[in-house]
Parts: structure tokens; C-alpha cells; sequence
């Protein structure tokens, strides 16, 4: 690239460049100065800084490309690209929530565990026998499959005695680490599972009898078939009676391989080299039959997914890369070269990115295949995270497996290359590639060179492949990012379902697992996915580590975490009352019956049912519901309130996609001082007035295929209690005369009292009218109360005349009316008096501690010249650091006869520790280390009299 070129990265044009022009992209950071190659335009999180062999200078090794190593100090343009990407993500990141949220105690959910058993990790379906296998610490469950409840058997498989006890001198735990938890769960036939179990970190693996559900003790080696340690990643699959596996094969950890294990043949595993795995994180593995109908008669491949640290990469610390790896299922190793290793291994990395933020996924944590009769419609599915989980970020990208062919068929290989002598990089090899390919499967091409197996292939392609396992090209996402981004959550697990809905169209449906026990079911389109919806499945907050999904459609769920096992429905379209919700959920599973006035699953069978008209939009277009008048209208839920107590108006909303306001009396609400919205949608009205009365309504506004649907939730009719008037009261009113003495017996009359609104220190508000009075076209009018006469209607009614004409003798113009609402009782009082008290009494204890503080001499200067001047003390103040002046501006005595006695004059020669003279033996000054010797001999070391000096005090009076 050249100068004058741009650098295809969007986020680069908005950045400033650092020092040197320093360009960041996804393979390295070069300098401007040399001739750099920008390919694909990543940034990493925390802006930390990458440096690969793809950015690279001509060098005079022929077709290797070498790196230039950047010599600049990055520091501000690393900070100024980590500040750029956070900001990036935070405005523009993905908003994706779920539409509905229900709580674990909605849901009909069935839940298994049993005492004392923990780590329900393992699990296997088989639905010919109606089972669901569970593996958990030291015991195995045969559960019902449409009923996890019910346990058909049970057999318990212990770690002896001894060998916990080897285990514990191992430095592990006896209680969690020295169990045998059960990880291997796979059908070897009809009437055998291969089990396998950690055993006290000494793996062992067993044959399990499903006619009588007991281990046949035909114990076999668990290295490389099952891990150490429990927590430690793993994944396996049974494939033809052969187990393939990815884990650890020494108690360390420290040596990953991918293996496979068969009774007629050796172990074949990974070479032991960083080059072919570098302490990696499996995550699953599962078998494409390319075989049964490739026409070139290619092999079966089973493929491997995990998170590594990087090799082509330079980094400040483990950056970690995704990676795909596959090897041949009729591999059966070298001859000569890779003896009982693999000859077809190879692997690439997974690209999970946002290119418009210039954000990676760089951890993958679980994948799932959809699998199709044609291999080559097969869509891979992972979920992702960022290394850095502070970003909060998660991601499902799909793979379509011709891609992934692509790349190992006809991908180029990286290689090593030395730089400098001084470390080795990872280069893209250019040069001429051996045949037959390495890493290819054994074909019909292959088989008329006479080559039928691995163990025929010349050592120069085994050669290849031992030192280039790494393909140079990416594996791309399908529409080059990802199907769907969730924030601040962590996906765990992912199972696919591939269903048809009423519109004959065929949709991909994710259920995504999070670490904090949540499920979040999605459906994807043309043009973006759909969160539908999010559940509830473990009460408390913990890590889903397993997620299986029942091949019947519109069957089960099936979830594994520490505490237990929850089976869940697919879909819960009963929980959808109106066809405005069934429509607007978006699900696929789910659509209105006109007939029963229901939302159902369309997935289950309908008991016989004649054919009905279901009613069903996945781009959410409820207009096709027929137009259904709301029961809250005809019907509003009446509330009678005290004055001057609180009013809550519940409005239950259940769309987390929609937008809830209230209208009063046909009005918008608008905000105000008597009103309070509250989290859960709710409206809450405090010190009711009278102006408060009237109908509230609540009402929700979604949108959904380029529309607004608006509903009415929920609507009150909001009036006051009536009070009687009692005759002997005890509030003191304002006496207003009555201009009018005609209308002073009439036979009832309500008190109007006009309260200005709060804000404008109770006086009224001119600037329009107030959102809080009730409208004309209010269909119940406000009856007349009587109001508690506040403190602000007090003063309020100064201004204003107030008719009343209580139900009393003709002398109660000097009562008023009785509080009935023991709550409002003390607003009545006015409480200025005593604030006024309070604070005459805080000054009065501020001013006796201020002189007492100053009769004590504890305050500098100006409180010295103040007592001085009050109690006529000789103490004069001084200015700070005064007697250091003085003797830092004495003149030094001259050298006197030892035996004229002591006198002095002026001040003390400052020494820098106390203020008293320099006394030999606390009597005479010391001149000479001789006189000090001898004076010493006659008194004690520590003997000081300074009678003709005393000792003077930094805070003594001055005479």
C-alpha cells in the first residue's frame, strides 16, 4: 500500500494518528516510513497493540515476507485507539434486549438433583429408549425424557479409598477435587455406553449396561480420553465406535492433544508442539459426512472447535484466537514420519467481528452444527465473547461449511521464518506446495497414484504438515458479522432448531444459554435477527454448562448446571392472552387461533382438532388480528383514596420493547408535581387533591414492521373519600366574613379550598394551565369533599374567599373541620418555632466552645491578643517561627575560661533537637572531646543538671 492509499478501516478516518503515523489494523501496527500491507481492519479491546507477519517489507529471503518491528513509543496512540473503540461501541453497540422477560416462578418448568450429588454437567439424549442420560460426581442418572422428575435408574461408580488419598498427597482437595466426576457420556451400541470419569485426577473409563444399568468393570485408561481435573475444557464424540477427543493428557494440564481411541487401533493423536496447539480450550467437536455422497470420494472429517493463545501474533500478553481445526476419519498416520500421529491435521482461525466498530470475538465458547442432508448446506453456529469481559458483549456468527472447505482445500499455509535472529514469526508461505496436498484427505485422486492411505504418503508432505498446521486464510462469518449481539451478558451454551413456519418459510431459531442461569430463545431473518424472548431456568445465579435440544420439533429443552437438571418447553405461546401479543412476539412456534381465542404452539399435536384459521406474521404486523374493543374500558377498576394519602396505579407490561404513558381524563400526562412513575410501569399519585380525581389510563406503543401499535393496559377511575364534618374540632381555620348573610343556613354546602400548585413557593402558576386539572370530558365528575386545610391552604386562602356552611350551631365560625386522616395530622402544625430554637441553641454551644478554646490557649495569635485584651494577660503573641529567627541571628559566644562561671547571653544556639544549652555534664559546656572524656569519668552518663540554664518550653510565657 502506498501513501496516497487510504487505509480501508472506518474507524482509522476518525482517529488521529500517534507518533511516526502509526496505522492499527488486525495483523499489526507498522510505520509509515516502509512499505506496509494493510489487510483486514480489526482493532482488539484496551487498545492493545498486535504485530504479525501480514504487515511486512520486502526482505531478500525470496518469497518470505518479514515484519518490521515498530520503534516508535505507541503509548498515546494505543490510549487514543482503546478511548476511540470505547466510545465506538458504547454509541453505536448493539441494543438487542428480549422482547418478554419471565421469572423462574412463571414458567412451568421441570427440575431433577438429587442430595449430595453436584455437577450435572454431562448430559446425552436418546430419545429411541426415552431417556436422558445424566452424568454428575460419582453417579449416573437414567431420567424420563418428558419428565426429568422421574429417575428410572441410578448407579453410583466411587473413587476408592486409595486413591483418594494419593490424590490428596497431590496437593488436591479431598472433598471437591478427589471425586470421579463423570465427563464422557457416549452410545457405543444398542445396549452399551462408553463412560468415562476424572476418578481423583486419575481418568478411568468404563463400559455402562443399559439392561441392567450396571458398569460391566471392563476399566480402561482415561488418558487422552477424559481430563484431569473437572474444570478443566474438554469435548468428545463417538463416531463409528471410535471416540475422538480434545483435552489434556498428563495431570498437569500442560499437554493438550486431539486424539482418537479404538479397540483394533493405537491412540492416534496431535503432534506435542505449540505450532499444532497452544494450551487450548475445547469447546465441542462433531462429525460431517462428506463421504456418503462426495462424488471425488472424499472421507468423513470431524472437526474441532477451541480458543488458543496465539502463535502468529506479538502481544503484550496470551491474546487468544478462535480456531477450527479438522483431521480425516480414515487417518491412520505416517509410515516413517508422524508414527501414531496425524496426517490430515489442520487449522484456521474463526473471524467473529463488528466491522463497522472494528470489535473482535475472540473466545468462542460453544458451537452447534445444523446439519442438513447435503453437507455442503451444513451452517456451523458459535457463540462468542471478548477476552476482555468488562467490554460485556456477546455474539452468534454462522459459518457455512463450504466456506470452511475453502479454506483447508485450497487455503495457503503459514509458516515460521526467523526475523533478525532473534525470535521467530509466522509468515504466509508462498512457495510451492507439495503433492498430493498436505493435509487433504486420501480421494479418488489420491488412490490412482496408488496412494490409498495416510501410511503411503511421501515424507515430504508429511514434512508440510508437521511444520505448517496453521492456514493463512480466515474462516468469514456468513454477512460478514455476526447474526446477533446482546449486551451485558455472557453467552455459555447454543443449540440450533431449524423450523418451517405458517408463511413457508424456513427458520433458524437459537436458544442461547447465559452464565447467570438465563435462556434467550432468537429467530433469525433475512435482514437481522430477534431476541423473542428470555427465561428464567435456575433460580439462583449460576453457570448453564450444558444444553441439549430434542430432535422432535417443538419438544424440550434440557439444561445442566451444578445444582441440577431443568427441562423447559420450547416455546410458551399460552402465555400470550391477546393475538396483539401472539403476533407482535414474533415466534415462530406460536400463532393465534381464531377458533378458541388462543395463542398455542402449531408444533404440537392438536388432539384431532378440524382445520382452523391460525393467525400468524413473523415481521410482527399485528393488523391482521381482528379488532377486539379492551375490557379496561368498558370496565375501569375503581380507587377510592383518603386527601392527602398516596394513590398506586399497577400497569403490567409485559413487551420489554414497548413504551408505556398515561393519559388523565383523555390527556397526556405530562410530568408533574403529584406524579411519580415507578419502575415497574406503575404511576403514582402522592397527596392526592382534588384536582386529581378522574380516569387514568395506561397505555403501551410498540413497534414492529415499520409500524406503531398502540394498546390500552390498564384504566382506574381515581376518586376521593367523602368525610363528615364533626362539630367540636380542634384545627384552627382562616375567618373569612361572608359577603353573602342570605346564604349563611343553608342546608350543605362543600368547602372549595384552591390549592396553587408546588414550586413557585406556593404561589400560583400563570404560565397555562396545569396537566393535573381534570378534563370537561371526563365521564365522572369530581364529587364535592371536603379538603384538610394545609398549611399552604391557609395562606392560600388570604387571598381568596372560602364558603362553607357546616351542619352546626351558628357560633362554630371559630372551628373548623376535623382530620379524619390520622396520616395527614402533621402537616396541621407549624414547626418554625422550633427550628428556630435549634438553631439559636447551636450557635449559643458554638460561641462557649470558641471562647472556652480560647481562655485555654488553644487557638494561635489572634486568640492570644484577644484574651490579652479581655483578662489583661502579660502574654504577648509572637509570629510564627520568631524564637527560630532569633537564634538562627545570634552571634556564637566566643571561647571562654572553663573555669569563669556559666552566664548568657541572648539566646540558645539552635542544635535542632530541644531548646535547652549544651551541657557536658549538664553543668559546664563542653569545648574539647578531652574535657567531655574527663567530665564523663566523674559522672554518669546520663546525669544532667542544667540548674544555671533551666530548661525552656517552646509554648512558656515570655517575661
Amino acid at each position: 500500500m502506498h501513501r496516497s492509499e487510504a487505509p480501508r478501516c472506518p474507524l482509522l478516518s476518525r482517529l488521529r494518528r500517534g507518533t511516526r503515523g502509526i496505522f492499527f489494523n488486525e495483523s499489526a501496527i507498522a510505520s509509515r516510513r516502509h512499505d506496509v500491507q494493510l489487510e483486514d481492519c480489526i482493532i482488539l479491546p484496551e487498545g492493545r497493540i498486535l504485530r504479525s507477519s501480514r504487515v511486512s517489507r520486502k526482505s531478500r529471503r525470496g518469497n518470505l515476507t518479514l515484519p518490521k518491528i515498530p520503534e516508535s513509543n505507541m503509548a498515546l496512540s494505543v490510549l487514543g485507539v482503546f478511548l476511540g473503540l470505547l466510545l465506538e461501541v458504547s454509541a453505536h453497540g448493539p441494543s438487542s434486549v428480549p422482547r418478554t422477560s419471565w421469572r423462574h416462578e412463571e414458567m412451568s418448568l421441570v427440575e431433577f438433583s438429587e442430595p449430595g450429588v453436584f455437577n450435572y454437567s454431562t448430559l446425552l439424549l436418546n430419545e429411541e429408549r426415552g431417556a436422558l442420560y445424566v452424568g454428575a460426581s460419582e453417579a449416573i442418572f437414567e431420567l424420563d425424557v418428558n419428565d426429568v422428575s422421574v429417575k428410572n435408574n441410578q448407579v453410583q461408580w466411587k473413587v476408592p479409598t486409595r486413591e483418594k488419598s494419593l490424590c490428596t498427597l497431590k496437593g488436591k482437595s479431598e472433598e471437591t477435587d478427589c471425586r470421579n466426576y463423570i465427563r464422557v457420556l457416549q452410545v457405543l451400541d444398542e445396549e452399551h455406553l462408553f463412560v468415562c470419569g476424572t476418578h481423583a485426577f486419575q481418568p478411568l473409563c468404563d463400559y455402562l449396561s443399559l439392561k441392567d444399568f450396571t458398569l460391566m468393570g471392563k476399566q480402561d485408561d482415561g488418558r487422552g480420553k477424559c481430563s484431569f481435573d473437572p474444570t478443566q475444557s474438554f469435548t468428545t464424540v463417538m463416531v463409528d465406535g471410535e471416540l475422538y477427543s480434545g483435552t489434556a493428557y498428563n495431570f498437569l494440564g500442560s499437554e493438550p492433544i486431539i486424539s482418537r481411541f479404538s479397540r483394533p487401533h493405537s491412540l492416534l493423536r496431535t503432534e506435542y508442539s505449540t505450532s499444532w496447539l497452544n494450551e487450548p480450550r475445547f469447546v465441542f467437536a462433531d462429525v460431517i459426512r462428506e463421504g456418503s455422497s462426495s462424488p471425488d470420494g472424499d472421507d468423513d472429517k470431524i472437526y474441532y472447535f477451541f480458543t488458543e493463545v496465539s502463535v502468529e501474533y506479538e502481544f503484550f500478553g496470551k491474546l487468544l484466537i478462535p480456531r477450527i481445526a479438522r483431521v480425516c476419519k480414515g487417518d491412520l498416520g505416517g509410515q516413517r514420519t508422524l508414527q501414531k500421529k496425524w496426517t490430515s491435521f489442520l487449522k484456521a482461525k474463526l473471524v467473529c467481528s463488528m466491522p463497522e466498530l472494528n470489535f473482535v470475538f475472540n473466545v468462542v465458547h460453544d458451537v452447534f452444527i445444523v446439519k442438513t442432508a447435503d453437507w455442503r448446506e451444513t451452517v456451523i453456529y458459535g457463540v462468542f465473547t471478548s477476552q476482555w469481559g468488562n467490554m460485556g458483549l456477546s455474539a452468534v456468527c454462522a459459518y457455512n461449511m463450504t466456506s470452511v472447505d475453502e479454506v483447508f482445500s485450497k487455503g495457503k499455509y503459514m509458516q515460521k521464518a526467523t526475523v533478525e535472529q532473534s525470535h521467530t514469526k509466522w509468515v504466509q508461505y508462498n512457495g510451492i506446495t507439495p503433492s498430493p496436498r498436505p493435509g487433504v484427505c486420501i480421494n479418488n485422486q489420491n488412490r490412482m497414484q496408488n496412494i490409498t492411505n495416510s501410511l503411503l504418503l511421501p515424507d515430504k508432505t508429511l514434512q508440510f504438515v508437521r511444520d505448517h498446521p496453521l492456514m493463512a486464510d480466515p474462516v468469514l462469518p456468513i454477512g460478514q458479522g455476526p447474526r446477533l449481539t446482546a449486551k451485558d451478558v455472557n453467552y455459555t451454551q447454543i443449540v440450533v432448531e431449524r423450523v418451517t413456519a405458517l408463511d413457508n418459510n424456513i427458520y433458524d431459531v437459537l436458544f442461547t444459554a447465559t452464565d447467570k442461569g438465563f435462556l434467550h430463545k432468537s429467530v433469525v431473518y433475512e435482514g437481522g435477527s430477534h431476541i423473542i424472548e428470555e427465561i428464567q431456568l435456575l433460580k439462583n445465579p449460576q453457570p448453564i454448562k450444558t444444553l441439549l435440544l430434542s430432535t422432535k420439533e417443538g419438544s424440550f429443552l434440557y439444561a445442566g448446571s451444578d445444582s441440577g437438571v431443568v427441562q423447559s418447553p420450547t416455546a410458551f405461546c399460552d402465555k400470550y392472552v391477546t393475538c396483539t401479543d401472539c403476533v407482535l412476539t414474533r415466534d415462530p412456534y406460536c400463532a393465534w387461533d381464531t377458533h378458541a381465542a388462543s395463542c398455542i404452539n402449531i408444533f404440537q399435536k392438536q388432539d384431532n382438532r378440524p382445520p382452523r384459521k391460525y393467525i400468524q406474521n413473523l415481521r410482527g404486523d399485528a393488523d391482521v388480528c381482528p379488532s377486539v374493543r379492551p375490557r379496561s374500558i368498558d370496565r375501569p377498576q375503581q380507587v377510592v383514596v383518603k386527601p392527602g394519602s398516596s394513590a398506586e396505579l399497577a400497569c403490567s407490561v409485559r413487551s420489554n420493547l414497548a413504551q408505556v404513558f398515561w393519559k388523565v381524563n383523555d390527556s397526556v400526562l405530562n410530568e408533574s408535581a403529584h406524579f411519580l412513575l415507578m419502575s415497574d410501569s406503575a404511576l403514582l399519585v402522592y397527596s392526592v387533591t382534588p384536582q386529581n380525581q378522574g380516569r387514568y389510563e395506561c397505555w403501551t406503543v410498540e413497534s414492529a414492521a415499520g409500524k406503531n401499535f398502540t394498546r390500552l393496559q390498564a384504566s382506574y377511575i381515581l376518586r376521593l373519600e367523602l368525610h363528615e364534618i364533626s362539630p367540636a374540632s380542634t384545627l384552627e381555620i382562616v375567618d373569612v366574613p361572608n359577603p353573602d348573610p342570605s346564604t349563611s343556613h343553608t342546608t350543605t354546602t362543600s368547602i372549595t379550598a384552591t390549592t396553587a400548585p408546588r414550586g413557585n413557593n406556593g404561589h400560583s402558576n400563570t404560565a397555562g394551565p396545569s396537566p393535573l386539572t381534570p378534563s370537561t370530558r371526563s365521564s365522572v365528575p369530581p364529587p364535592p369533599l371536603t379538603r384538610p386545610v394545609t398549611t399552604a391552604n391557609v395562606y392560600a386562602a388570604k387571598a381568596e374567599t372560602k364558603h362553607y356552611d357546616p351542619r352546626q350551631s351558628s357560633n362554630s365560625q371559630n372551628q373548623g373541620p376535623e382530620i379524619k386522616d390520622p396520616h395527614a395530622k402533621y402537616i396541621q402544625y407549624d414547626n418554625s418555632k422550633a427550628l428556630l430554637f435549634l438553631f439559636l441553641l447551636f450557635f449559643l454551644l458554638f460561641l462557649w466552645g470558641l471562647a472556652y478554646n480560647c481562655y485555654m490557649q488553644y487557638l494561635p495569635g489572634p486568640c492570644l491578643r484577644l484574651r490579652s485584651a479581655m483578662l489583661g494577660s502579660q502574654k504577648k503573641p509572637q509570629r510564627e517561627y520568631a524564637s527560630c529567627e532569633a537564634g538562627l541571628m545570634d552571634v556564637l559566644p566566643e571561647k571562654r575560661d572553663r573555669n569563669e562561671p556559666p552566664h548568657q547571653n541572648g539566646a540558645l544556639r539552635d542544635t535542632g533537637y530541644e531548646t535547652e544549652p549544651e551541657c557536658g555534664n549538664g553543668k559546664i559546656p563542653s569545648n574539647s572531646y578531652e574535657e567531655d572524656n574527663e567530665s564523663a569519668l566523674k559522672q554518669g552518663p546520663f546525669d544532667v543538671n542544667c540548674e544555671s540554664q533551666p530548661i525552656e518550653y517552646a509554648d512558656a510565657d515570655t517575661s
